[in-house]
């Protein structure tokens, strides 16, 4: 697969390419922006490197945050290497401001930057006299569009975070340039983006592209497509319509209410369903481990290996190193429904508080490890005292519970072997399910909102029952069909960097994350397993400021018109 490149190692190869020293033509000292984009390169050799190292800033998610994943800051885990400095704790138990936010979240600087970077490559790309087409047209076109496809998600992943941010245009500030911006408004922004997806849409790749092991991560018309339906669908969302947290302020969200945002979000959606190109993998595991799958909308590239298995795998295996990195909360647990569909919580679900993990979900074991995943040739055990469980000073789950979602197929192997890696930015399933959530809040439960839900239920295995409903209730009523939607966004994108985002847009944090994280504590008597549940972590959530990030002091600091979020 191709590496993405940083600019330096982009212009550490011009340079490369330009000879040794004696008949260097461009001292390195001199290397600019002028070699990057050559009127004489009819191959785009510098100019195509140039835009790797904009890909290169999109993030791959995988224990991304200190080590752990975003989701072990939310309530569906912990991190097992939980102490009062590590990240993901820093971010759950709101122990930081505006000057202390952890880096790793801290991605302002990081997102302008590569912002710059697209805008660098947009504006000079014409220059290159690309020979290479595609649907008749140079090959640099599709190249400008999808620097601009970049920059759209680098101001989607702004938003989300801060709400109104500076737009730029195609502005490249130098250093003797007036930076002293202010926000656009939520609503500029949002409309932004949009607008830019609508734009180059036509002009990006088509899927299936012709070369997957060289293009796969590149964006094609359905990424497009897709991220304007993911920003619409946040843009219509409780927290910036209709329950703004600073209602009269048009940075944080809009001043009033608009039902025709989750209209507009339905129908961005549904266009991408509408293409016919993507479509749910028959496999739940499968998707995560096949590249270049029908479900894949974008996707950052990650490699083949076995990085995921040995931060997150469970202890106890010496050919098969893992660290337990990644434990995953009883909330989470219990969220999965039964293979029947219905919750746990139902008296007809056939929930046995005994045997908790039997008939469930067929999701929750390829999703979490529990007491009895088989795995490496053996069950594990997650009791005390168990293989998995050992206690003393080795780092280990902290609530009974490890990861098992992205890991290859390793339950009747002894060791673990390189498998695909890649991020997944945006999936089929992902987008099924807000079109489902835009839909019931326009309209309601309608039988296309049904359907959007048993289609990613049945592929997941559960049981079609005597309705062929897979669980669902017929005549639920617009706030029933929600809690259903949220409850299955929760345990279908679980570790996805989808749950921590969705408790903010639903303004559900301030409940969700106030209070305790709680796991198990499996005693083994005999051949009887005592279940206990145990208190793990004190999570908390400063609400409402705490649904915006701050902007970086610096940032304030620097900039008289640069306005801080409320509260911070």
């Amino acid at each position: 697969m191709k590496n993405h490149k940083n600019i330096i190692a982009a212009i550490a190869l011009i340079v490369a390419i330009a000879g040794c020293k004696k008949y260097e033509q461009t001292p390195v000292d001199k290397v600019d922006i002028t070699h990057i984009f050559d009127p004489r390169d009819s191959a785009g050799v510098s100019a195509q490197h140039y835009l790797y190292g904009i890909y290169s800033v999109l993030k791959n998610g995988h224990n991304r945050i200190g080590g752990d994943y975003l989701d072990a800051a939310g309530d569906d885990a912990i991190s097992s290497a939980s102490g009062p400095s590590n990240i993901a704790t820093v971010l759950s138990t709101a122990s930081y401001n505006s000057y202390t936010i952890p880096s790793d979240e801290n991605l302002w600087g990081t997102y302008y930057a590569g912002i710059r970077q697209a805008n660098e490559f947009v504006n000079n790309i014409e220059v290159v006299p690309v020979l290479a087409k595609y649907n008749g047209y140079s090959m640099k076109y599709v190249w400008k569009s999808e620097a601009r496809f970049l920059r759209a998600m680098f101001y989607f992943e702004l938003v989300k975070r801060y709400g109104g941010v500076p737009l730029m245009g195609n502005h490249v500030y130098t250093i003797s340039d007036d930076i002293s911006l202010p926000r656009n408004s939520f609503d500029d922004c949002v409309k932004y983006i949009a607008s830019e997806c609508d734009a180059i849409k036509d002009s990006l790749l088509v899927y299936p592209i012709s070369d997957p092991n060289a293009d796969s991560h590149r964006p094609t018309k359905g990424s497009a497509m897709a991220l304007k339906a993911r920003v619409l669908l946040y843009a219509a969302s409780p927290l910036f319509n209709g329950g703004n947290i600073d209602p009269a302020n048009n940075l944080t969200g809009y001043t009033s209410f608009d039902a025709a945002r989750w209209t507009a979000a339905a129908a961005a959606a549904k266009a991408v369903m509408d293409l016919g190109t993507y479509s749910l993998m028959p496999n739940f595991k499968d998707v995560f481990l096949t590249q270049n799958n029908p479900e894949i909308l974008f996707m950052r590239q990650g490699g083949n290996g076995t990085n995921v298995e040995t931060a997150n795998g469970p202890v106890g295996f010496t050919a098969a190193t893992g660290k337990g990195q990644t434990s995953p909360t009883q909330e989470l647990v219990n969220a999965f429904p039964m293979a029947n569909g219905l919750p746990i919580s139902d008296a007809a679900s056939g929930y046995d508080s005994n045997n908790p993990y039997n008939n469930r979900d067929p999701r929750l074991t390829y999703t979490i490890m529990y007491n009895g995943t088989q795995w490496l040739n053996t069950q594990i055990q997650t009791f005390e005292g168990g293989q998995s469980k050992p206690n003393g000073p080795l780092q280990q789950t902290k609530t009974g519970y490890y990861m098992r979602k992205f890991m290859g197929n390793f339950e009747n192997t002894n060791t673990y072997s390189s498998h695909s890696t890649d991020w997944l930015i945006m999936r089929y399933a992902d987008l099924v399910l807000g079109y489902a959530e835009a839909l019931n809040e326009s309209e309601g439960p309608t039988t296309d909102v049904y359907n959007a839900l048993i289609s990613i239920r049945k592929r997941a295995g559960i049981e079609a029952g005597a309705n062929s409903l897979y669980g669902l209730t017929a005549g639920m009523t617009k706030e029933e069909m929600r809690s259903i939607i949220q409850n299955e966004r929760r345990v279908e994108l679980a570790f996805e960097e989808s749950r921590y985002w969705d408790i903010r847009r639903w303004k559900l944090a301030e409940t969700t994350m106030d209070q305790q994280r709680t796991g198990l504590s499996i005693v083994k008597l005999g051949s009887t397993l005592n279940y206990n549940p145990i208190n793990v972590l004190t999570t908390k959530f400063d609400a409402p400021k705490m649904y915006l990030y701050p902007v970086p002091y610096d940032e304030v600091q620097k900039n008289p018109n640069m306005k801080q979020n409320p509260g911070w």
